[in-house]
């Protein structure tokens, strides 16, 4: 059964001149398709004509993360728009993001520019979810430190919850919980090998099987057995059959065919 890694970032991969490899690792691993996410100009374009030159396999999306966000985020935004305005053959994203907040890296030895680093995440954030209003995409959302202020920031901006997904879910089954109750859902990293990882697993039974999807974070989050190495693509495939045999108490080919299901379903691929 083939997988889809649901979020990766391939400007890295591309940048080291290593990309060719990546993906062909991807393929050997079965992996049908991947979705690269976008996390600010510097890599949107980029996304875009890899998606182009690898149609059906690569997938992007656009978004402004919240580690990118500084005093000039209002021009980043401003441009997210034309992304889904179809030029000539180009593919359009398949979602906004990754976008929301982050306390994880403010500064921490300055509180001042701290609040006002997070106070332009606030701002940078609610735009881009009235963005997503307006176009009823998907949308990517990163959470750091910072979970109770994105779900209330999401409740106000009108987006609707069953097109939100917090990527990397590493919170517990509580508020795995609040997320379902509003239609929102959680994808899992290799974090889910991890054995300090109890409360993710428990938040991921908590979603259930039906609704699960898996991303690699690329090149973040190595999976076991290959943490403390680079992650890529093709190591989804870590992640999804430790789940299925260690979470969920299914068949690979059962959890793959699910997974892949959700995140065609979700992303519209």
């Amino acid at each position: 059964m083939s997988l889809i890694d649901t979020h990766t970032h391939l400007e890295s991969f591309h940048r080291k001149g290593i990309l060719p490899a990546a993906l062909a690792h991807a393929h050997e691993a079965g992996l049908e398709a991947m979705i690269t996410i976008g996390t600010s100009t510097e890599d949107w374009t980029l996304y875009r004509s890899l998606a182009a030159e690898h149609r059906g396999v690569v997938h992007y999306s656009v978004g402004l993360h919240p580690c990118s966000v500084d005093e000039n985020w209002e021009r980043e935004i401003a441009q997210i728009g034309r992304f889904w305005m179809r030029h000539e053959n180009d593919p359009l994203p398949v979602a906004l993001g990754e976008c929301g907040l982050d306390r994880f890296h403010l500064p921490k030895n300055d509180a001042a520019l701290a609040g006002r680093i997070f106070a332009w995440q606030r701002e940078a954030f609610a735009a881009q979810l009235e963005i997503a209003r307006g176009l009823a995409c998907p949308v990517v959302i990163h959470s750091r430190g910072a979970f109770d202020e994105c779900v209330q920031m999401i409740d106000a901006s009108g987006v609707d919850w069953t097109r939100v997904v917090f990527h990397c879910f590493v919170e517990d089954a509580p508020r795995m919980r609040e997320l379902a109750r509003r239609g929102g859902r959680g994808s899992f990293t290799g974090v889910l090998t991890y054995k300090n990882a109890a409360t993710v697993r428990e938040a991921a039974i908590e979603q259930g099987l039906s609704r699960f999807m898996v991303e690699t974070d690329a090149p973040y989050l190595t999976p076991e057995p290959h943490r403390g190495k680079p992650n890529e693509p093709a190591f989804v495939r870590h992640t999804a059959e430790y789940a299925a045999a260690k979470v969920f108490g299914v068949t690979f080919d059962e959890l793959a065919r699910v997974s892949t299901q959700n995140a065609r379903a979700f992303f519209g691929l």
